[in-house]
């Protein structure tokens, strides 16, 4: 009989995000195949001793956390330390794709596309005609360093931008102001270490009483829809894979990602971010685009693991 690959699942932590991360576990939890693996959970806000002591008895890490101190790179660093391996890009690439200001100069340095921004400090609050004379009116108001749109929101003017400002300043001591891009959002997922496969594009078209795709959107039952593939010209679909791939290698990324873009009314494509460990359910973005070519959950998660054991 084959030995099960021990796997330490790490999901809950201390972000914003920790009940998504939670869920999330739960839907890999039941997909793993007991027959191939021995899975273990810590949650790194109260299991990181833990961790450290049994890490010698364990085989690779999947990490299923999302936001500060799990998707930045500091629980990549501390496996690194460990020398256990896991899913997903390293401290390099995931500080980096965390850091929305730092992606977005990479991502232009890479030759694509993105909304013009300003980076905004907390006096703006009390004087935002500074930002808005750079920009153009509807803004996107957000953290630099948060996820799963926690801290965002969209201002029409002034008053709304000082609001907007507040509140995402209440979320992270970084944040950002871009202009917002009028189109359909996409996002296009990246499988690979060397050998990187695009995946089918996925268009999410959230309810019409949603602005944009924000926390509720993302996460409340049947608030948004999704279309995979998506429905867009071949020379479309083709320039934003190409765009997923480009900002994936520009940021130094490993494992798999998911990048999300706008298509303008114009069909331009506009990258908007990068993220280093998508949504983990059986109907989450990225496993939706892996089942468009013929990978199951399970097979997914296989190959995730497996692509982590090839850093070993």
């Amino acid at each position: 009989m084959t030995k099960k690959l021990r796997v330490a699942l790490l999901a809950g932590g201390k972000s914003g995000e920790r009940e998504v991360s939670l869920a999330g576990a739960r839907g890999v939890l039941a997909a793993l195949d007991k027959e191939k693996y021995d899975v273990r959970p810590y949650d790194p806000a109260i299991d990181l001793a833990r961790l450290a002591e049994d890490a010698a008895g364990l085989d690779v890490a999947f990490i299923l956390l999302h936001g500060p101190l799990g998707e930045d790179g500091s629980v990549q660093g501390f496996l690194d330390l460990l020398g256990l391996p896991y899913q997903g890009s390293g401290v390099l690439g995931s500080a980096m794709a965390m850091n929305k200001n730092l992606a977005k100069i990479l991502y232009k340095q890479a030759g694509l596309r993105v909304a013009d921004w300003q980076m905004a400090s907390r006096r703006d609050i009390d004087n935002p005609q500074g930002l808005s004379a750079k920009l153009l009116f509807p803004l996107v108001v957000k953290p630099v360093g948060q996820g799963s749109s926690l801290g965002m929101s969209i201002a029409h003017d002034n008053n709304e931008l000082a609001a907007g400002l507040k509140l995402a300043f209440g979320y992270d001591s970084e944040v950002m102001v871009e202009e917002f891009i009028r189109g359909r959002e996409i996002t296009g997922g990246i499988l690979g270490n060397n050998d990187l496969q695009a995946l089918p594009l996925v268009e999410i078209i959230p309810g019409k009483e949603y602005p944009f795709f924000d926390y509720e959107a993302k996460y409340k039952a049947g608030a948004s829809r999704e279309i995979c593939p998506a429905d867009f010209p071949e020379k479309i679909t083709r320039k934003a894979q190409d765009y997923a791939l480009r900002a994936h290698r520009a940021l130094h990324l490993r494992g798999y990602s998911r990048t999300d873009m706008i298509v303008s009314e114009q069909g331009e494509v506009f990258v908007i971010e990068t993220n280093t460990i998508p949504g983990m359910t059986p109907t989450s973005l990225l496993p939706q685009a892996a089942q468009a070519v013929g990978y199951s959950f399970s097979q997914l998660l296989d190959l995730l693991i497996g692509l982590a054991l090839e850093q070993k």
